[in-house]
Protein backbone atom coordinates (compact mmCIF):
# COMPACT_ATOMS: atom_id res chain seq x y z
CA UNK A 1 0.00 0.00 0.00
CA UNK A 2 3.08 2.73 1.01
CA UNK A 3 4.64 1.28 -2.41
CA UNK A 4 1.81 2.07 -4.41
CA UNK A 5 1.50 5.47 -2.22
CA UNK A 6 5.19 6.42 -2.82
CA UNK A 7 4.59 5.54 -6.88
CA UNK A 8 1.63 7.85 -7.09
CA UNK A 9 3.40 10.53 -5.91
CA UNK A 10 6.54 10.38 -7.80
CA UNK A 11 4.49 10.10 -11.00
CA UNK A 12 2.94 13.30 -9.74
CA UNK A 13 6.03 15.14 -9.22
CA UNK A 14 7.00 14.14 -12.42
CA UNK A 15 4.40 14.99 -14.09
CA UNK A 16 4.27 18.33 -12.47
CA UNK A 17 8.52 19.13 -13.03
CA UNK A 18 7.48 18.12 -16.61
CA UNK A 19 4.74 20.52 -16.98
CA UNK A 20 6.95 23.14 -15.12
CA UNK A 21 9.68 22.69 -17.95
CA UNK A 22 7.52 22.94 -20.57
CA UNK A 23 6.19 26.36 -19.15
CA UNK A 24 9.92 28.17 -18.57
CA UNK A 25 10.59 26.77 -21.86
CA UNK A 26 7.55 28.61 -23.79
CA UNK A 27 8.34 31.77 -21.90
CA UNK A 28 11.69 31.36 -23.02
CA UNK A 29 10.35 30.92 -26.84
CA UNK A 30 8.25 34.28 -26.59
CA UNK A 31 11.54 36.04 -25.11
CA UNK A 32 13.56 34.59 -27.47
CA UNK A 33 11.49 35.98 -30.41
CA UNK A 34 10.84 39.53 -29.10
CA UNK A 35 14.53 39.95 -28.70
CA UNK A 36 15.88 38.61 -31.80
CA UNK A 37 12.99 37.84 -33.97
CA UNK A 38 11.29 39.97 -36.65
CA UNK A 39 10.72 42.73 -33.95
CA UNK A 40 14.21 43.55 -33.56
CA UNK A 41 15.42 43.48 -37.38
CA UNK A 42 13.33 45.31 -39.36
CA UNK A 43 13.96 48.38 -37.72
CA UNK A 44 17.24 48.86 -39.25
CA UNK A 45 16.44 48.28 -42.60
CA UNK A 46 12.90 50.47 -42.41
CA UNK A 47 15.37 52.96 -41.00
CA UNK A 48 17.51 52.99 -44.23
CA UNK A 49 15.03 53.32 -46.18
CA UNK A 50 13.06 55.75 -44.75
CA UNK A 51 16.86 57.89 -44.60
CA UNK A 52 17.12 56.98 -48.49
CA UNK A 53 14.08 58.23 -49.75
CA UNK A 54 13.98 61.33 -46.44
CA UNK A 55 13.46 64.88 -48.14
CA UNK A 56 12.85 68.35 -46.51
CA UNK A 57 11.41 71.92 -47.70
CA UNK A 58 14.44 72.67 -49.04
CA UNK A 59 14.66 69.82 -51.30
CA UNK A 60 11.23 70.78 -52.88
CA UNK A 61 12.59 74.20 -53.44
CA UNK A 62 15.52 73.26 -55.16
CA UNK A 63 13.25 71.21 -57.44
CA UNK A 64 10.26 73.74 -57.88
CA UNK A 65 13.07 76.36 -58.45
CA UNK A 66 15.62 74.64 -61.03
CA UNK A 67 12.29 73.53 -63.30
CA UNK A 68 11.62 76.61 -64.26
CA UNK A 69 14.88 77.80 -64.18
CA UNK A 70 15.66 74.96 -67.18
CA UNK A 71 12.63 75.74 -68.99
CA UNK A 72 13.82 79.06 -69.08
CA UNK A 73 17.86 77.85 -70.48
CA UNK A 74 15.84 75.57 -72.91
CA UNK A 75 13.92 78.27 -74.74
CA UNK A 76 17.29 80.08 -75.29
CA UNK A 77 18.66 77.24 -76.38
CA UNK A 78 16.01 76.42 -78.80
CA UNK A 79 16.48 80.26 -79.76
CA UNK A 80 19.96 79.69 -80.63
CA UNK A 81 19.50 76.56 -83.34
CA UNK A 82 17.91 79.29 -85.56
CA UNK A 83 19.59 82.80 -84.27
CA UNK A 84 22.65 82.06 -83.21
CA UNK A 85 25.70 82.27 -86.22
CA UNK A 86 28.85 80.72 -84.13
CA UNK A 87 29.19 76.61 -84.46
CA UNK A 88 30.27 76.69 -80.82
CA UNK A 89 27.26 78.64 -79.52
CA UNK A 90 24.67 76.33 -81.45
CA UNK A 91 27.19 72.72 -80.02
CA UNK A 92 26.88 74.71 -76.19
CA UNK A 93 23.28 75.09 -77.00
CA UNK A 94 22.44 71.41 -78.41
CA UNK A 95 24.37 70.54 -74.90
CA UNK A 96 22.30 72.45 -72.45
CA UNK A 97 19.10 70.83 -73.83
CA UNK A 98 20.55 66.94 -73.89
CA UNK A 99 21.19 67.31 -70.11
CA UNK A 100 19.07 69.53 -68.23
CA UNK A 101 16.04 68.80 -70.31
CA UNK A 102 16.51 64.69 -68.62
CA UNK A 103 16.71 66.90 -65.32
CA UNK A 104 14.00 68.61 -65.81
CA UNK A 105 12.00 65.17 -66.05
CA UNK A 106 13.74 63.93 -62.99
CA UNK A 107 12.92 66.51 -60.65
CA UNK A 108 9.30 66.64 -61.86
CA UNK A 109 9.10 62.97 -60.60
CA UNK A 110 10.40 63.66 -57.43
CA UNK A 111 7.96 66.20 -56.92
CA UNK A 112 4.93 63.93 -58.04
CA UNK A 113 6.31 61.39 -55.77
CA UNK A 114 5.98 64.01 -52.90
CA UNK A 115 2.83 64.97 -53.76
CA UNK A 116 4.07 68.17 -54.43
CA UNK A 117 2.95 70.88 -57.38
CA UNK A 118 5.05 70.50 -60.40
CA UNK A 119 5.88 73.88 -62.19
CA UNK A 120 4.48 73.71 -65.50
CA UNK A 121 4.56 76.21 -68.55
CA UNK A 122 2.51 79.18 -68.11
CA UNK A 123 1.61 82.50 -70.32
CA UNK A 124 4.76 84.57 -69.82
CA UNK A 125 7.05 82.31 -68.68
CA UNK A 126 8.87 81.97 -71.97
CA UNK A 127 9.72 85.51 -71.06
CA UNK A 128 11.24 84.87 -67.31
CA UNK A 129 8.54 86.32 -65.49
CA UNK A 130 7.61 83.55 -63.02
CA UNK A 131 9.79 83.28 -60.20
CA UNK A 132 12.41 85.73 -61.63
CA UNK A 133 12.31 88.05 -58.85
CA UNK A 134 13.63 85.11 -56.45
CA UNK A 135 15.55 82.52 -58.78
CA UNK A 136 19.07 83.83 -59.44
CA UNK A 137 20.05 84.09 -62.83
CA UNK A 138 16.67 83.90 -64.40
CA UNK A 139 16.09 86.66 -67.23
CA UNK A 140 13.14 88.93 -67.47
CA UNK A 141 10.91 89.92 -70.32
CA UNK A 142 12.89 92.40 -71.63
CA UNK A 143 16.47 90.14 -71.83
CA UNK A 144 14.00 87.66 -73.39
CA UNK A 145 12.44 89.95 -76.20
CA UNK A 146 15.75 91.16 -76.85
CA UNK A 147 17.20 87.75 -77.27
CA UNK A 148 14.72 86.86 -79.84
CA UNK A 149 15.06 90.07 -81.62
CA UNK A 150 18.50 89.21 -82.00
CA UNK A 151 20.91 87.63 -84.70
CA UNK A 152 23.78 86.45 -85.78
CA UNK A 153 26.67 87.80 -84.06
CA UNK A 154 24.59 89.86 -81.86
CA UNK A 155 23.06 87.29 -80.87
CA UNK A 156 26.18 84.97 -80.04
CA UNK A 157 27.30 87.51 -77.44
CA UNK A 158 23.80 88.82 -76.26
CA UNK A 159 23.28 84.90 -75.76
CA UNK A 160 26.46 84.16 -74.15
CA UNK A 161 26.39 87.23 -71.87
CA UNK A 162 23.20 85.79 -70.69
CA UNK A 163 23.21 82.59 -70.23
CA UNK A 164 26.86 82.96 -67.87
CA UNK A 165 24.38 84.96 -65.49
CA UNK A 166 21.51 82.55 -65.67
CA UNK A 167 24.33 79.44 -65.26
CA UNK A 168 25.75 81.28 -61.80
CA UNK A 169 22.54 81.60 -60.62
CA UNK A 170 22.01 78.11 -61.16
CA UNK A 171 25.02 77.33 -59.54
CA UNK A 172 24.03 79.31 -56.46
CA UNK A 173 20.88 77.42 -56.34
CA UNK A 174 22.89 74.20 -56.25
CA UNK A 175 25.20 75.13 -53.80
CA UNK A 176 22.32 75.98 -51.62
CA UNK A 177 20.78 72.51 -52.38
CA UNK A 178 24.24 71.04 -51.07
CA UNK A 179 24.52 72.52 -47.78
CA UNK A 180 20.47 72.44 -46.84
CA UNK A 181 19.44 69.82 -48.61
CA UNK A 182 18.24 66.45 -47.58
CA UNK A 183 16.92 64.30 -50.08
CA UNK A 184 20.72 62.18 -51.54
CA UNK A 185 19.65 62.32 -54.90
CA UNK A 186 18.45 65.90 -54.79
CA UNK A 187 21.81 66.51 -53.60
CA UNK A 188 23.87 64.20 -55.93
CA UNK A 189 21.85 66.38 -58.81
CA UNK A 190 22.80 69.67 -57.60
CA UNK A 191 26.84 68.78 -57.51
CA UNK A 192 26.21 67.54 -61.35
CA UNK A 193 24.95 71.16 -61.82
CA UNK A 194 27.99 72.29 -60.19
CA UNK A 195 30.25 70.52 -61.88
CA UNK A 196 29.04 71.06 -65.82
CA UNK A 197 27.94 74.33 -65.50
CA UNK A 198 30.70 75.83 -63.69
CA UNK A 199 32.88 74.02 -66.68
CA UNK A 200 30.14 75.51 -69.45
CA UNK A 201 30.74 79.18 -67.55
CA UNK A 202 34.38 78.73 -68.36
CA UNK A 203 33.73 77.60 -71.46
CA UNK A 204 31.38 80.73 -72.65
CA UNK A 205 33.57 83.19 -70.90
CA UNK A 206 36.16 82.17 -73.13
CA UNK A 207 33.99 82.49 -76.03
CA UNK A 208 33.07 85.62 -74.94
CA UNK A 209 36.72 87.09 -74.97
CA UNK A 210 37.02 87.00 -70.90
CA UNK A 211 39.40 84.02 -70.13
Amino acid sequence: MNSTRSLVRRIALGATAVAAALVLAACGSDDGSSDTGSGARPSPSASAEDTAGAHNDQDVDFAQGMIPHHQQALRMAEMAKSQASSAEVKDLASRIEKAQDPEIETMSGWLEAWGEDVPSAMPGMGHGDHGSSHMPGMMDTEDMDGLMDASGKDFDTMFLTMMVEHHEGAVDMANIEKDKGQYGPAKRLADDVITAQTAEIEEMNTLLGKS
